[in-house]
């Protein structure tokens, strides 16, 4: 493996070390007093987005990689910035925060998993990862490597070493932000001469992709009939995926594929604008009715 793929996986490595720094025992206990929820929260991530995305691919005309970034990134679980949206849309955070920490563990085997038999049976992308020499099979045992040693490392370390993980947990989460601008700045600073009109399509097509995901998760906190609160959690989960993730693994397997790194950083760019306009939306919506319930008889 070359260097700059060791660099790269050292540094996906330690992102996803200080995700796991985030997570407490108290997060696991939490589900079992809301199970329900959070099984709504966790069915978006997982199946519904994934298999989604995987249809549209079959029944879309796009390039490859494309097709495969779009998978990739719906086969990535929600990254930590959901939380943060949900408590500023006044959502039900703790609800957020323990489909956030469920879905860190499952995506262990999930995302590479899904993805793995996604590109598999899709002929366009099967096709392109045979011209590039590269295994499906090696990406599952790849992603699972990349995924859950740091994972578990960084559960083993919160739950023994609390005061470690205390003064590791800021510098490792900012760390892991810069990280995630910086995969974006990079790619596209690399390619700036196509960031231009010619980026519209690709744009259109991020929008529509998370908009895909914010509705999956509305319409399965609907079917579950849970409360306003929770709905809110769950569209904010099922729509912001962790790009960071995405382009990490791009980065490292896929040798920084130009058209995958647009479609990952533009979903980076974007999920953080429809997650805002969403929770700045119910904000308005709660003083409106905060207004109406003052005013009434």
């Amino acid at each position: 493996m070359p260097a700059q793929q060791w660099v790269l996986g050292a540094v996906l490595f330690t992102m996803v070390f200080a995700v796991a720094l985030e997570l407490h025992v108290e997060d696991f206990r939490r589900v079992a007093h809301m199970p329900r929820a959070v099984v709504a929260g966790l069915i978006p991530q997982f199946i519904l987005l994934p298999v989604g995305t995987w249809l549209l691919t079959l029944a879309l005309d796009l390039p490859p990689n494309v097709e495969a970034a779009m998978i990739l990134v719906a086969c990535c679980p929600g990254g930590s910035l959901s939380n943060v949206v949900t408590h500023m849309g006044r959502g039900n955070a703790a609800l957020s925060v323990s489909i956030s920490a469920v879905a860190s563990v499952i995506a262990l085997f999930a995302t590479p998993f899904n993805f793995s038999w996604m590109v598999a049976t899709n002929p366009a992308t099967d096709s392109w990862l045979r011209q590039l020499a590269i295994d499906s099979s090696a990406i599952w045992r790849s992603l699972a490597v990349l995924l859950a040693l740091p994972m578990t490392l960084g559960l083993i370390v919160a739950h023994r070493a609390p005061a470690l993980t205390l003064r590791l947990r800021k510098p490792l989460a900012n760390f892991s932000l810069a990280a995630l601008f910086l995969f974006i700045a990079v790619g596209l600073v690399k390619e700036r001469q196509l960031l231009n009109l010619g980026l519209l399509p690709s744009l259109a097509l991020v929008i529509a992709h998370n908009a895909l995901g914010l509705f999956l998760g509305w319409a399965c906190a609907m079917a579950f009939r849970v409360g306003l609160r929770e709905r809110r959690a769950i569209m904010i989960e099922g729509g912001m995926q962790n790009s960071g993730l995405a382009l990490g693994i791009i980065a490292v397997q896929f040798g920084s594929d130009l058209g995958m790194v647009i479609i990952a950083s533009l979903w980076g760019i974007w999920h953080i604008v429809s997650g805002l306009a969403c929770a700045f939306t119910w904000r308005r919506q709660d003083a409106r009715s905060a207004v109406q319930v003052g005013n009434g008889p």
